[in-house]
């Protein structure tokens, strides 16, 4: 019954966390997005990069974390752990980039 109560708890700080990130309060700053763009564009030759390109980078990003974050979660509370440690986050990425 307590692991329950644990598991949607989880759930719903996730929910809470996906809000304030499309709503933009939160995520990854513009400027970071914006400079690694121009940093790669460099590299191929390209020079400039449009602000709708750095929002949209910026989105598909937190999008990203989001998904990392929330399957992070999963096995954490799998494992009947309330801390999400560094190997969940690894194998949430791995099992995000198989299905892509």
């Amino acid at each position: 019954m307590d692991y329950k109560k644990k598991n949607k708890k989880s759930f719903i700080n996730i929910k809470i966390i996906y809000r304030f990130m499309a709503r933009g309060e939160r995520g990854i700053p513009m400027a970071v997005v914006e400079k690694i763009l121009k940093e790669k564009g460099e590299q191929a030759g390209v020079t400039r990069v449009s602000d709708k390109a750095i929002r949209f980078m910026k989105q598909q990003l937190e999008d990203i974390a989001f998904e990392i974050a929330k399957e992070a979660v999963s096995l954490a509370t799998h494992g009947k752990r309330t801390t999400v440690k560094r190997e969940d986050i690894q194998l949430a990425q791995k099992a995000l980039f198989k299905k892509l």
